[in-house]
């Protein structure tokens, strides 16, 4: 794997730098051969948390995770255990797909402990537990907003008055707002 880290408000030392390149190079595993995209790896620290973003393009995949901690260290561990995550839930769609029609067949390593790919694709699997309906008001993004903290949720799905068409605002964690519409 071909790493680019670079820090955002933090000095990317060696001793980092080694620690990144080893502990993602350890999801060259799961892989029969390793990604030859380039890794892309954004270090920073922000309100005295450190962040750390990896985005590992695959073909017909695309890998993306986030963790912030009080620690660097932690937060690379973290963000390599969620990726981890999301391999074995694409090489479970992508076994699933094999077996039904033919798909990613050469990009996840087969597991070689028997057993172990059972009690993961279990894991891996979604539970819908809740449906909702409901009318959707038409209303600005400041009433959307409004609405949203009387109810005490951190997103709000509406009827944009303006636009005529279903958005959502949702809280950020830096405590702003942020709208997301469907592209025109």
């Amino acid at each position: 794997m071909k790493f680019n880290i670079r820090g955002e408000n933090i000095e990317v030392t060696e001793a980092l730098r080694d620690h990144v390149e080893k502990k993602l190079s350890k999801l060259e595993r799961y892989f029969e051969a390793p990604p030859t995209s380039e890794v892309n790896v954004t270090l920073s620290v922000v309100k005295g948390m450190h962040a750390i973003e990896v985005t590992i393009p695959l073909t017909g995949l695309l890998l993306r995770a986030e963790e912030k901690h009080a620690d660097m260290y932690a937060s690379v561990d973290l963000v390599v255990d969620k990726l981890e995550r999301q391999i074995r839930k694409a090489k479970t769609k992508a076994n699933r797909k094999i077996r039904q029609e033919g798909g990613l067949k050469d990009l996840f390593r087969v597991e070689s402990e028997p057993g172990a790919s059972s009690a993961l694709e279990e894991d891996d699997e979604y539970e819908l537990v809740r449906t909702k309906r409901f009318t959707l008001k038409p209303m600005d993004v400041e009433e959307a907003i409004l609405q949203m903290n009387m109810v005490g949720h951190n997103f709000f799905v509406f009827a944009n008055s303006d636009t005529e068409q279903v958005n959502v605002v949702y809280k950020r964690d830096d405590g702003r707002y942020g709208l997301i519409e469907p592209a025109r």
